[in-house]
């Protein structure tokens, strides 16, 4: 699961013990929390209340093999977003994880629109000036976030901390390495420049700097 989550170009932690999970959930800013109620550790409904008494608001989907109405009673009545019994297929839960990011998040469309450029957040679908742009899972999520902040400087760290797993080496240039891809992609052909480096501060999406 985790892999596939990745190769559809999501940044993921994981954790086979539930006070792990617990402590990635209290120190991240999550979209999501994938959890598992059979955990070792700390059982997956007392890591949901434990977040919840926190205050932590974070959506929830929570994944069993047990089917039975009052567990998954039990569950939604702790805070949990979604339920999804096991056996699942993995476009089922990809399609929960967006529809659970999509209700939670800002409301707006599936489909980005930033002048000529246009990203199709359903289909993982680039076009620029009408043409369209071939990008890696890690380069669309990246496009995507600056995308969803366009207009605003965005900050390595901020792009760090949405687009890139915990365990990545924060110490690198990869996010400075992939706006270099993504600028070679976009600005193919003398296209106008879209991704701005304000100096200092990170980058900026839009028509003009």
């Amino acid at each position: 699961m985790t892999n596939a989550l990745k190769i559809m170009g999501w940044a993921v932690d994981s954790s086979d013990n539930g006070k792990e999970g617990l402590w990635y959930a209290r120190s991240n800013a999550y979209d999501v929390v994938i959890l598992d109620l059979m955990l070792p550790g700390m059982l997956g409904l007392d890591v949901l209340r434990s977040l919840r008494a926190d205050g932590n608001e974070v959506p929830v989907l929570i994944l069993t093999a047990r089917t039975d109405v009052k567990e998954r009673v039990a569950g939604l009545d702790a805070g949990a977003d979604d339920y999804l019994a096991k056996p699942f297929a993995m476009t089922e839960l990809m399609a929960r994880v967006r529809s659970i990011v999509r209700r939670n998040g800002p409301t707006r469309s599936p489909v980005i629109a930033i002048g000529d450029l246009c990203i199709d957040s359903v289909r993982k679908g680039v076009s620029y000036q009408n043409m369209t742009i071939e990008l890696s899972p890690r380069e669309f999520a990246l496009l995507e976030y600056l995308a969803t902040r366009a207009g605003e400087v965005v900050s390595r760290t901020d792009i760090w901390e949405h687009v890139y797993d915990f365990h990545a080496d924060c110490q690198s240039n990869v996010v400075d390495v992939y706006i270099g891809y993504l600028r070679k992609k976009l600005e193919a052909g003398n296209k106008p420049r879209l991704i701005h480096t304000k100096r200092g501060y990170g980058y900026l999406l839009a028509q003009q700097a």
